[in-house]
């Protein structure tokens, strides 16, 4: 039978792919226009959220501690490469969302699985002269020429009927079509992962974003929980991480939130998990979802390391709670 041996979590975020000197300037200019809410889930400007910051709160943006956390950060991702490689994977199912890369309004569900036999991921194109943010999420591209990473296609078709058999109604891909790739929850775990290990993965989708079908949390831990017995009723002997893309709170950080969360996932409080306010994950924070199905799927599971960086960028206290985690 199959066994749930790891799990972790992995912020993506493009300040991931950004330069020390990215952090230090480029973003006081691109959090402009960056989408935010406030606490009741209205739409707000950067300039509500400026308004409503501590006054105290340019001493955490002084180019001193924005280049400590740049450095924290790039320390965490070196740990997670390697403790993914200590687990000794077989399979790593991807939770993960997307950003109308693969799927449009016209059809967005809300939960979906992928069970082709490999996923493509595309090369990059060429940037414009000073286009930095572009360049940082083109990190998450290839080098040279496009990659077809393996996938475990049969525990995928395993999984998609053991979930319908749990009441969950996924949508299923077989394939990508035309110049589709892989989104950028996904490539960025092989880029940044998986870039010399042939690990294959099976990519869960999740409606993070998009109205008007975003799982509610407690729907998430629910999944999780089947997404658990799933894996464990896969007859071939295999040993399975899951690991949970994106997050935490972003495009304003909020400690307290993903302080709280990180808390209740250590404590394993999943009806804490479950009673989240659906208002509190807008924007950025709702690919926190992610990490509420894995924490549950990891159940049997301790928290056993978690490095967590408000990586705030500007004096509005915009960023992103960058995390990276792992139960064991």
């Amino acid at each position: 039978m199959a066994r749930l041996v790891a799990a972790f979590g992995s912020s993506h975020s493009v300040m991931l792919g950004a330069t020390l000197e990215d952090w230090l300037t480029g973003f006081r200019e691109s959090d402009l226009r960056m989408p935010y809410y406030d606490g009741e889930g209205r739409r707000i400007t950067y300039a509500d959220v400026l308004a409503r910051a501590p006054a105290e709160g340019a001493q955490r943006i002084t180019p001193e501690s924005i280049t400590a956390r740049f450095h924290e950060v790039q320390a965490a991702m070196q740990r997670m490469k390697a403790e993914i490689a200590q687990a000794k994977l077989d399979v790593l199912v991807i939770v993960g969302d997307d950003q109308y890369e693969l799927f449009r309004d016209e059809h967005m569900p809300a939960i979906a699985l992928y069970y082709g036999e490999t996923i493509r991921n595309a090369a990059r194109k060429p940037v414009a002269e000073g286009d930095w943010y572009r360049r940082a999420q083109n990190r998450r591209l290839e080098d040279e020429r496009e990659a077809h990473y393996p996938c475990h296609r049969a525990l995928a078709l395993h999984l998609i009927e053991a979930l319908i058999a749990h009441e969950f109604d996924v949508s299923a891909l077989a394939a990508l079509s035309g110049e589709q790739y892989e989104g950028h929850a996904y490539s960025f775990v092989h880029r940044r992962y998986l870039q010399d290990v042939p690990l294959p993965i099976v990519p869960v989708f999740l409606n993070t974003y998009n109205a008007p079908n975003a799982p509610l949390p407690k729907r998430c831990v629910k999944l999780g929980a089947a997404l658990k017995d799933a894996i464990a009723s896969y007859p071939e002997d295999l040993r399975v991480g899951v690991l949970a893309s994106g997050g935490l709170s972003h495009f304003a950080v909020d400690e307290a939130l993903d302080r709280a969360i990180l808390q209740a996932m250590r404590d394993k409080e999943h009806g804490v998990l479950a009673a989240l306010d659906p208002r509190k994950l807008k924007a950025g924070s709702s690919e926190i979802r992610n990490w509420l199905v894995v924490a549950r799927a990891a159940a049997d599971l301790d928290l056993s390391w978690v490095s967590y960086t408000p990586a705030y960028r500007t004096p509005a206290l915009t960023g992103t709670g960058l995390c990276f985690a792992r139960w064991s």
